[in-house]
This record gives structure tokens, sequence and C-alpha cells, in this order.
């Protein structure tokens, strides 16, 4: 018998062998590949670094309505994404005029190249609930447009976005991943971040947002930008101070600032005078040319685009836990002083340079809720220990912040005045006197929680029945005196005449003082050093 051979197989063993271990491996790979594919995003873009410092990840603000099919639409997912690559024409102030072809994008910073191939992270992984699985929806797609904000609704997307204004004002969102139940979808929003007040979004135009799964010849692109487009209107109440940064100019920050000047504003309702006021804050967010949304009849297009403004719900406030870059509003401060070329960042602590008091800021006001007795007022800074500034807020805003940052307390009647307040230096001191007639709510939505969010201390004083000239005008048994929130009840216009209007502010100095005497001592108390 001849001895077994242990050291080699048959080469019918070995092929068989070889076969079955490449038929496991492979429907292995099978199977992870079609269960992994459910759980990829189709499109992945990252953001551009926020100058500011702060890092936090994207919140999810955004929060479909079930309500209605148009509105649960989904959209592209924007939390990761991939460097652009070349233009194939010139570029000329950040735009391309090229030939009715095909634009590769070059500006890899602002600009999305979509690749739908790149699989996640584990950390990237989305999940997706059997409801939305019942209901058609894609896992990790968010709405392109969130209209759950009660103040402002805003649509992002990415593709192929052609913009056209004037009397079309559409903008068309091509991407061949659209399914056919979104292609055709739209949402029609009006671009101002106010849609709760009928009043001002009577003077905004529309604007349509619409998803295709391509364009027609007639929507060919006679201009081709390299940074995203941010199309809104600054109709509605601007011209009002208090508006002008509650309604546009802390959406606009909010929305615009981490493109870091990479971004191409396309505005409605625009106001020439009114954009050259605040020129320094447009040019510090974009390096672009503004584009009259209005007038302008060629077509735009765009890899990236953004209709209307992100903003909190409430006035004049910004909330970082809602803020998909955690943004907050003494980020916006720190930002203005950056764009009016402010130097100081801090109050003076008393004491801490011989002869050198602080300077108070008395805002007055020509008109109504004025201070009667200015110069009492001027008597009483001055025994306290201040150097007083009076003056009425300027429409020249350059000037007028280099007033107000050279001050490290300001007070005033509440009116959009204490507005400038933004000017001020981190952890200066507000002191808002609130007129007669229960306007608590008023005075904290406006100025009280803006000031803290801004780290400012924040200090306050509701005149009494003997302060108001409305004494003059008014029996002390009219509900003026005796139930003044019967009168709020009657409506804005009964309210704002009576209070808002009629009256006016001669201050009792004497029960004023502790109030000074307060804000010198926190003065005394900084700590931020």
């Amino acid at each position: 018998m001849k001895p077994r051979n242990t050291g080699r197989a048959k080469p019918q063993s070995c092929c068989f062998g070889l076969l079955a271990v490449i038929f496991l491996i492979s429907l292995s790979y099978l199977t992870m590949s079609k269960t992994s594919m459910l759980r990829f995003s189709v499109v992945n873009f990252q953001l551009p670094p926020i100058t500011n410092g702060n890092t936090s990840a994207m919140a999810s603000d955004v929060h479909p309505v079930a309500e209605d099919s148009s509105i649960r639409s989904q959209g592209l997912e924007t939390e990761e994404a991939e460097l652009g690559r070349s233009l194939a024409c010139e570029l000329k102030d950040g735009q391309c005029e090229a030939d009715h072809g095909k634009m590769v994008v070059k500006n890899s910073s602002t600009i999305v190249d979509q690749d739908p191939t790149r699989a996640m992270t584990s950390s990237e992984e989305l999940v997706f609930n059997e409801e939305e699985k019942r209901d058609g929806v894609k896992p990790g797609r968010k709405p392109i447009c969130d209209l759950s904000n009660t103040k402002s609704d805003i649509c992002e997307a990415d593709g192929d976005v052609r913009i056209i204004g004037k009397d079309t004002r559409m903008i068309y969102v091509a991407n061949s991943e659209f399914s056919n139940r979104e292609t055709g979808e739209s949402w029609t929003i009006k671009p101002y971040a106010r849609k709760w007040d009928k009043g001002s979004g009577a003077k905004v135009r529309e604007v349509t947002m619409k998803l295709v799964k391509s364009h027609g010849e007639d929507k060919h692109c006679d201009v081709n930008h390299t940074v995203p487009a941010l199309v809104f209107a600054i109709g509605g109440w601007t011209g009002n101070f208090f508006h002008d940064f509650a309604d546009v100019l802390v959406p606009l920050f909010e929305t615009s600032y981490h493109f870091e000047g990479e971004v191409q504003f396309l505005i409605a309702n625009i106001k020439p005078l009114w954009i050259k006021k605040y020129h320094k804050y447009f040019e510090k967010l974009s390096r672009y040319e503004i584009i009259d949304y209005d007038n302008d009849d060629r077509v735009h297009c765009f890899k990236q685009v953004t209709l209307g403004l992100r903003c909190d719900q409430g006035d004049f406030t910004i909330n970082p836990s809602k803020d998909p870059y955690g943004y907050t509003m003494a980020d916006f401060t720190k930002f203005t002083r950056s764009a009016y070329s402010l130097k100081r960042d801090h109050p003076v602590r008393p004491g801490e340079q011989a002869g050198k008091k602080p300077r108070i800021l008395i805002v007055t006001r020509k008109a109504t809720r004025k201070f009667m007795n200015v110069k009492e007022i001027v008597r009483m800074t001055k025994k306290v220990g201040f150097n007083a500034v009076v003056t009425e807020a300027d429409a020249n805003i350059t000037r007028f912040s280099q007033v107000v940052n050279s001050c490290d307390v300001m007070m005033g009647v509440h009116g959009s005045g204490l507005t400038n307040i933004v000017f001020l230096p981190t952890h200066s001191v507000v002191i808002q006197v609130v007129p007669w007639g229960n306007l608590d709510w008023i005075a904290g939505n406006y100025f009280r929680d803006p000031s803290s969010q801004m780290k400012l201390h924040y200090l306050e004083y509701s005149i009494n029945e003997e302060e108001t000239t409305l004494s003059e005008l008014y029996p002390r048994d009219h509900a003026v005196f005796k139930d003044p929130m019967s009168l709020h009840h009657q409506g804005w216009d009964t309210f704002s005449r009576i209070f808002l209007v009629e009256q006016n502010v001669k201050l009792d100095v004497r029960k004023f003082r502790p109030v000074l005497e307060h804000a010198l001592q926190l003065l005394h108390e900084q700590q931020y050093r």
C-alpha cells in the first residue's frame, strides 16, 4: 500500500473549495450593500469653517408639516460636502458670463459637487421610522422648505438652480435625484421675516420655488455664478429702526454669516437708500454686488440657493439651540462692532483710570415719549458719578455708532432708539424707562430679552401715574389709570395712540437715583478681564 499523501490536496477539491469561498463572500457583500444603501443620504456637503470659532454641529431645526403633501416634500440632505472642480470660463466679479452650456464649478468653498455614491461613516448614518416608510418619505431627507416658523419661511436647495426675477419671480431647481413624486412640487413664500404680520406682508412680493427634472430651452443661463444665492426681501416695516434690525439685519446675519462673504444676494422690494444706510452690513456679509431681483430679467444660474431668512420666532433675538451654527446675539453685536470699526469691546471700570468717569448716554426723542426734564436727569447722573452725553438717535449710523460705543451706560424711554444697544461694548448697562400703561410685555420682548442675549446688563424703570403726562389729558378715574389692559384689548390703534403717542415722561429723579447707582455698581463688578 502506498503511503497517504497528506501534504497536497487534489486539484478538483481545491477548485470546488475556492468557488465556494468566492460565492459566500459575494453573497455577504451584496447583502450588506443592499442593506446599507437604505441608510445613505442622496447628497452630502460640508459647510465652510465659521470664523468666530463656533464648531457646533448643525441642529435639526426643520420640522415637516404633515397636513399637506406639498409641505412634506423632501429635499436634499445638507450635512457634509465634497469640493468643487473647475470653471470652464473666465471669472469676473464672482460671476461667469458664459455661453448657454454646462458650467463646471470652481469655487470649492461655496459650491457643492454632488457625490451620491460617497458612503457615510457610522456617525453619519440616518435612521427613519416605520411611519416615514409608510408615508413614502425618503430616509434622512429634510423638507426643501421649512414653513414651521411662525415668523419666517425658508427654503434651501442644491442642484441646477435657475433664478428668474422681474415679473416672473421663480426659482427652478433641477436635480436628477428628485423622484417623480417630488418633481413639479412648489412652494410660494414671502421672503421677509415677519410672516405673521399681515400689515408688513402686504408690502412684500411672493417668490415661488419649483422642483423640476430638467430645464427647458426658455430657461438657459444668462449668468453663471460660482457662489450660492440668497434671495430675500427688505419690504415690510423696514424704515423703522427696530424693524430694520429685527426683521432683516439680524436674520440676514444668522442666514449668511457662515458663507464668509462668498454668497450672492438677490433682493426683492429693494430700497436703494436703505441699502446705502446699512451698506457696511451688506459689504461685510457678501463680496458681490447686490442684484435687484425685481428689475433683473436675466436667468441667473447657481448650484445652491436659499430663499428667505432664518430667524428666531422672537423679535431681535437669536436662539443658539436652534441656529444651525450656534450663533448668538453676542456674535451679532461683535460682528456689528467689526463692521463699523468700533474700538471698545468692554466698558470702563470706575476708578480704574484716574480722573476718568464712566459715560452715560441719555437718548432723547423729538415727538413722543419725550423726557420732559432732561436737565434734572443730567444733574442726577453727575451726582451719582457719571459723565452725561445727551443726544437723539442719528440717522447717520456710522457717526452715531461711534457715540454709542464710547459710552458705558445707555438709557432711554421705550422706543426704536434703544435698538442702538447693538453698538455698546459687551457688559455695558442698558436702562429702559417703561412708560405708563402695563407695557411690561412690549418692554421685555423688544429690549429686555435681547439685552441679556447680547451680554449686556439690563435695568428697567417703570414710571408711575405721577410721572406720565397722560395725567394732564385724562382724569384719574379713566381706564387709562384704572384699567389700562382694557385699552390694550381695543386693538393696536387705541393702545398705540394713548400709551405710545400721547404720552411723555417726567422722571422723578429721586426715585430714579437707585437705578443709576445700581448701574454704577454693575460697572464696578465687571468680571470681563
